[in-house]
């Protein structure tokens, strides 16, 4: 690396553009594949990476895999592979909690070395709470660890997590502006990692085989019953109990033609479940269904209040069904719980704005934001990431809403399997990317594509479940941060940077000098995205090998690790987010779990790093 750069336009343009970028992931005016669009045009206006090299990203190793990976998740979860995982569990564990937990964790720290991190906790969401409500083991003491070690698993190969995805375009991309003499850097093969991913997993597994009753905490073990979730659970978490009435409205009621939303807005109305308007009956009805003489509401609330709204709105009321009784069958119907992950369209909007009523026939009943429960006016709330809806309705209609990913449920409730004849279809191909991948010198990309492709010839997925399947927010955002990578290479930023950082720490030794980065990567990590912190500190952390003598592959590793073991604030990563409400964690919860085994992992993933590739 040349000696004495000096700080040009250039370089302060792009280090404008980085802090710009930190600010606004920090603040959350703007969303995160929007900023990154952003900056891709502003690099583009102002020339810093050359225009027919700018869109590379889009085309590049990185995203292409990403969307095969996505693609075969998606395959095997049709199938039914993970259903048949949970049995396996149960069978295996004969309900015994330490047994149960460690199998869990092995499996699923397993199958994140090859699925998406979020996908996978979302699939295991409500897996486990099926195993939990099966076992009676608290939901709280088994999603925790699940998601820390699947977190911790995604270090086992290339494809399973996205900084380590875009690690080897940002290695192509500083092998572009090395300084003369200094050797290329060989990217990182599909398993060339396993040796550093897996003590870190093995680590994890132990760490929770030996703490998980000391450090989670000691109220939630007295929860007891999980998301099988029963009338008793409803009742005592959100208050909702009773009976199920048919209410029908008399000629002199005052309800007579008023809507459902003004009826809700009534004190005392009870939760308005169905409606029969002469002979169509429905779930959920949509708040603008007005009521008529003979309508029939039917409604969820206990017996002294409902008799009480019955007497003051003149409507005969009865708990004998005769016109819901099919509806509410609790094989067809019920209450379930399901999470807003990070990428949902719901976020942002009012409960009344998503339409879940008109669209699917699901009614919001309440919602879980950490401490706080919304029951009272509850369509006004603006939902965020992380919020539980309590939501009832048919669970076909559930089925098909959880289709569009804007909510994860977390109730095992009675679904239909996708397509259990394909699952060796499923497994065939998935086994043969991953073949072509390690044995084979093809792209990853192509080995990855090559077992999506595979999936939908064989009617594994159809193409528009394909698409569905695909999380583009995450796809648009790595795509256009890649380019913020390449221009700190290309202008010389990252290489500036790392002059000033060895101005005071030059005499340091090469483990300090790592560990000096992983701090700053795990740190950025916390406050933007895992993708965003690696494209920063990438190839800044590169030139800082070159300058100190140091192994270059060897520091971009140790960033990409880093920003994937960060287990202390649950905002910090979609898996953590997805398992804070049906876990009942709190902010100190992750602090006092996530803490020391982050700097565990730290510990281990330096001293790995090190051995393997000396």
């Amino acid at each position: 690396m040349n000696s004495g750069l000096v700080l040009t336009h250039d370089m302060a343009l792009v280090l404008g553009l980085l802090a710009f970028t930190v600010l606004m992931l920090v603040l959350e005016w703007i969303r995160a594949d929007l900023i990154a669009l952003l900056i891709v045009v502003v690099i583009g206006v102002t020339r810093l990476v050359p225009v027919e090299q700018l869109f590379e990203g889009f085309a590049g190793n990185a995203v292409i895999s990403l969307l095969g990976v996505m693609i075969m998740g998606a395959g095997l979860d049709r199938t039914g592979v993970l259903n048949k995982a949970a049995s396996f569990i149960l069978r295996l564990s004969h309900g015994v909690e330490s047994r149960l937990s460690l199998l869990l964790n092995a499996m699923v720290g397993s199958l994140s070395s090859i699925m998406q991190s979020q996908a996978l906790a979302a699939l295991f969401l409500p897996v486990v709470s099926r195993v939990s409500a099966r076992t009676g083991v608290p939901l709280s003491r088994l999603l925790m660890p699940m998601a820390f070690c699947i977190l911790a698993g995604t270090n086992t190969t290339m494809i399973s997590n996205s900084p380590l995805i875009v690690l080897n375009d940002l290695i192509v991309s500083a092998n572009r502006n090395l300084p003369p003499g200094a050797q290329t850097i060989a990217p990182f093969s599909l398993f060339a990692i396993a040796p550093v991913g897996i003590p870190l997993l093995l680590t994890g597994l132990a760490f929770f085989a030996l703490f998980t009753r000391r450090l989670l905490p000691a109220e939630e073990e007295s929860q007891g019953v999980t998301p099988g979730r029963t009338e008793t659970y409803f009742a005592e978490t959100y208050g909702i109990a009773g009976e199920v009435f048919e209410l029908t409205v008399t000629a002199e009621s005052p309800l007579v033609g008023m809507s459902i939303a003004e009826t809700e807005a009534l004190r005392g109305a009870p939760l308005i479940l169905a409606i029969k308007n002469g002979d169509e009956t429905r779930l959920a009805p949509p708040a603008d269904s007005m009521i008529w003489v003979g309508t029939v509401l039917g409604a969820l609330g206990q017996r002294a209040a409902m008799e009480e709204f019955s007497n003051l709105n003149l409507l005969l009321a009865q708990t004998r069904l005769r016109y819901f009784r099919d509806m509410f069958n609790p094989t067809r119907a019920g209450i379930a719980e399901a999470v807003i992950p990070p990428n949902s369209h719901f976020i942002k909007q009012a409960v009344s704005d998503i339409r879940l009523r008109k669209r699917y026939g699901i009614s919001v009943l309440a919602v879980n934001r950490g401490e706080e429960i919304f029951r009272e006016d509850v369509r006004k709330l603006s939902l965020r990431a992380g919020d539980t809806l309590v939501l009832h309705g048919l669970w076909r209609d559930l089925a098909v809403a959880a289709e569009t990913r804007d909510f994860v449920v977390v109730t095992d409730y009675p679904k239909e399997e996708g397509r259990p004849s394909k699952i060796w279809h499923a497994t065939a191909f998935f086994a043969l990317a991953m073949g072509l991948g390690l044995f084979t010198d093809i792209k990853l990309s192509i080995a990855m594509l090559t077992g999506a492709v595979g999936m939908l010839l064989t009617g594994v997925l159809k193409m528009d479940e394909a698409y569905g399947a695909i999380n583009w927010k995450t796809i648009f955002t790595l795509a256009c941060l890649i380019p913020l990578g390449w221009a700190m290479d290309t202008t010389g930023a990252a290489a500036w940077i790392a002059q000033e950082v060895l101005r005071y720490l030059g005499a340091w030794p090469q483990w300090a000098l790592q560990g000096v980065i992983a701090l700053l990567a795990l740190f950025f990590s916390q406050i933007v995205s895992n993708v965003g912190a690696t494209v920063m500190m990438v190839p800044m952390a590169i030139n800082i090998a070159l300058a100190s003598n140091g192994n270059p592959a060897v520091y971009a590793l140790v960033v990409a690790m880093s920003t994937s073991n960060s287990f202390i604030i649950a905002s910090a990563n979609p898996v953590l987010t997805l398992i804070a409400g049906p876990g009942g964690y709190r902010a100190r919860d992750f602090l006092r779990v996530g803490l020391p085994l982050t700097l565990l992992l730290l510990i281990v993933m330096l001293v790995s790093v090190n051995l393997v590739f000396r």
